[in-house]
């Protein structure tokens, strides 16, 4: 089957889309995220997303709905990761656990009383962007459009903040306020990303693309580029690569971007003995 032909397959097209959004918006946080030595936010908040998931399902509410019952449940447990962080007086990571382990009991006790691990749940913990619909991808074109303009109203203050905290804060800038917006757009793309990969490897899509920019990169504003770029390449290559050959979609995504990040960590090796 050539390009043509698989690109007339309306769910093709709703696919190459969506993932597309997505891997900009993963990529663009990651940078920030990555930086910043909170990653490990995305597989919490995923962990979370599966107890959502868990919840939906028990009362039978699927696709559009599903996804719209999911991000207040989301948005408030990444509100209370740094609330928790900041009040309990403990590390971010061991919020970030405290909250994942919360959402992975939730998430399979209710499996359980509902009678176990059903189809529609393993879809979503890996992932089947072939069967997005075009509510679906409504929602992450709308969310796309909130996340990104959040990310340009707060760049500078978000810039400020992920190199150097102490210095913004005391040059009056609300780093709480900043941490708060971070992590919030964070969750809303963690939802949409649950249909990419799965709720198992929403953190490598986060992670992967961000690290294999820095690596070449010597800008910001660059690595910022070079990441929505690769999540982007990496996301159609994965979706085409997996159709062909009958493979998992969003496992595919994840082991492109992990050979990606193989490759710009090799060039920059070389580039340095240079």
């Amino acid at each position: 089957m050539n390009l043509a032909e698989m690109l007339s397959y309306s769910f093709m097209q709703r696919a190459l889309v969506g993932g597309s959004l997505i891997a900009i918006l993963c990529s663009v946080l990651g940078i920030f995220l990555v930086l910043r030595r909170l990653s490990l936010i995305g597989d919490g908040l995923a962990h979370v997303t599966f107890g959502s998931v868990a919840i939906a399902l028990f009362f039978r509410l699927y696709s559009f709905y599903m996804t719209l019952a999911i991000i207040p449940v989301v948005l408030a447990s990444a509100l209370g990761i740094l609330k928790l962080a900041q009040r309990a007086r403990i590390y971010g990571d061991a919020a970030i656990g405290i909250v994942s382990a919360i959402g992975i009991a939730m998430g399979v006790m209710l499996a359980s009383v509902s009678g176990g691990f059903n189809v529609d749940l393993f879809s979503y913990l890996f992932g089947n962007i072939l069967s997005i619909s075009r509510n679906e991808l409504v929602i992450a074109a709308i969310l796309f459009a909130i996340v990104l303009t959040g990310v340009g109203i707060f760049y500078n203050d978000l810039f400020a903040s992920t190199f150097d905290e102490e210095l913004a804060k005391s040059s009056g800038i609300d780093t709480d306020r900043i941490n708060a917006i971070l992590v919030l757009l964070t969750a809303l793309t963690v939802v949409l990303a649950m249909k990419v990969v799965g709720i198992m490897l929403i953190s490598a899509l986060l992670i992967l693309p961000a690290a294999s920019a820095l690596q070449l990169s010597k800008g910001f504003r660059t690595a910022l580029l070079s990441a929505a770029c690769i999540g982007v390449c990496t996301v159609i290559l994965g979706i085409t690569v997996s159709f062909h050959l009958n493979l998992p979609t969003g496992a595919t995504i994840v082991l492109i971007n992990f050979a990606t990040f193989l490759v710009c960590f090799a060039a920059r090796t070389l580039l340095r003995r240079r």
